[in-house]
């Protein structure tokens, strides 16, 4: 591991020290020799004072042990209807998978304990359909909970639900996922499944709004697997969770390489501002500076001090995500000549590749065209082609700066390339915060 990760994995410790992730787990990731790699990263998790409550599926067992019974089931993933014979199975699948996630986590040293917090009751008659033994949640014994939370125990949930006589239900275990961490006001939600997330052309989403989730459920046809999970995540995000990950739980490293870092590996749903461009503070002003030295090294950007940033604060922006700064942009306006000029665009080199520049440009480009410029100009040594090609910009004389403007590059020696691009009619600039 690079020291640069070490610093990068401790800005999020104290931001989760004490918090609550509730990780779940399908029944063919626990099966998976993966497995034992997620045991030691839930270890990581717990050294690091998270508190972690762990549910787990059980589909794919229930679909083995089926087979080696010739059981024929009525359904394996607790969203239709479960008969007597289909209950059976699923009991028994069901303590078998506990017992060995019981085991692992015993292995890499952690205290676990099997909870019976959810209380359940019939899914009922749905289209006409008895779903029998199918349950839902009702409520979640989030004290028993809290006991084992707060002496260091991981809860074990499995997909199962109790009502007040006794009876079992065969409860999904996406849905307890989602009713525990509202009962306990978990910070995440960690899917650990076998799919790589969401993916588009082939490409995985990254990031996904609450509405762009219920989008997708609406214009996508998706594995059930996982329009399940987003399903869930959306509900959760809409309730009163910050975040809700889906990860492939069979890759390496996936749950750490996705709590640590601002990219992440699987497609996260988010409830608020995981990511926005806002202005630039002064206790900024440090990070900025640090953000865009290599590139004032490389005579990319011109070398600024930090009184220079601060003597016109009002024109710098930050691209965050989840805190993190990844980019800036400063817009400059020339009232007379109803012209602004776009500087110090930068994005971070780990950060590259992900249409961060081209948000930051637009996000200007925007601001200027709600100012009342009429258009806006950029001063480049290197990256003229990137204004070219990505924001159709045009090469102008540097007569065509503004007068201001014209002075200060005369005496920079720089010989940038001067582009520029119309901005009026642009849309409004959106919300930053």
């Amino acid at each position: 591991m690079k020291v640069s990760d070490l610093r990068g994995i401790l800005q999020y410790i104290p931001r989760f020290r004490e918090k609550i992730f509730v990780v779940a787990l399908d029944g063919d990731v626990v099966a998976s020799p993966n497995f034992g790699n997620i045991l030691l990263d839930l270890a990581v998790l717990r050294s690091l004072n998270i508190k972690v409550i762990l549910v787990h599926g059980a589909a794919f067992q229930i679909e083995q042990l089926a087979k080696e019974r010739s059981v024929v089931i009525t359904n394996s993933d607790g969203t239709g209807p479960t008969d007597e014979a289909t209950l059976n199975v699923s009991i028994d699948a069901g303590i078998r998978i506990t017992n060995e996630i019981m085991q692992g986590l015993t292995s890499v040293d952690l205290r676990a304990a099997y909870a019976n917090v959810i209380i359940s009751h019939p899914f009922g008659i749905r289209g006409g359909v008895d779903y029998l033994h199918t349950g839902k949640v009702e409520r979640v014994d989030t004290q028993l909970l809290r006991l084992f939370l707060d002496e260091g125990i991981i809860p074990v949930i499995a997909p199962m639900g109790f009502d007040g006589e006794g009876k079992t239900f065969r409860v999904n275990s996406d849905s307890i996922a989602f009713e525990v961490a509202e009962a306990v006001r978990a910070m995440k939600i960690i899917y650990l499944m076998a799919d790589d997330g969401l993916c588009v052309n082939g490409e995985v989403v990254r990031e996904l709004s609450i509405d762009g989730a219920e989008e997708v459920l609406k214009r996508r046809k998706l594995n059930p697997n996982l329009a399940s999970k987003i399903e869930q995540g959306a509900r959760a995000c809409r309730s009163s969770i910050p975040r809700v990950h889906l990860l492939n739980g069979l890759v390496n490293e996936a749950l750490l390489s996705e709590v640590f870092s601002h990219e992440g590996i699987g497609t996260m749903i988010y409830s608020n501002d995981y990511q926005q461009i806002r202005r630039v503070f002064k206790k900024d002003v440090r990070a900025v500076m640090g953000l865009i030295r290599q590139s004032v090294n490389n005579e990319e950007l011109i070398r600024r001090t930090r009184a220079d940033i601060i003597a016109r604060i009002d024109d710098y922006w930050v691209l965050e995500i989840d805190r993190t700064l990844v980019g800036c942009v400063a817009l400059h306006c020339y009232e007379p000549e109803k012209m602004a000029e776009l500087a110090c665009l930068y994005v971070a080199k780990d950060s590259e590749g992900q249409g961060f520049g081209r948000k930051l440009m637009t996000f200007a480009e925007k601001r200027a065209a709600e100012k009342g410029m009429e258009k806006i100009f950029a001063l480049s040594t290197q990256a003229f082609a990137y204004f070219q090609q990505k924001g159709g910009y045009r090469e102008v004389p540097p007569s065509a700066l503004p007068a201001e403007r014209l002075e200060k590059y005369q005496t920079s020696n720089r010989n940038s390339k001067v582009l520029m691009k119309n901005v009026v009619g642009l849309s409004k600039v959106p919300k930053a915060l």
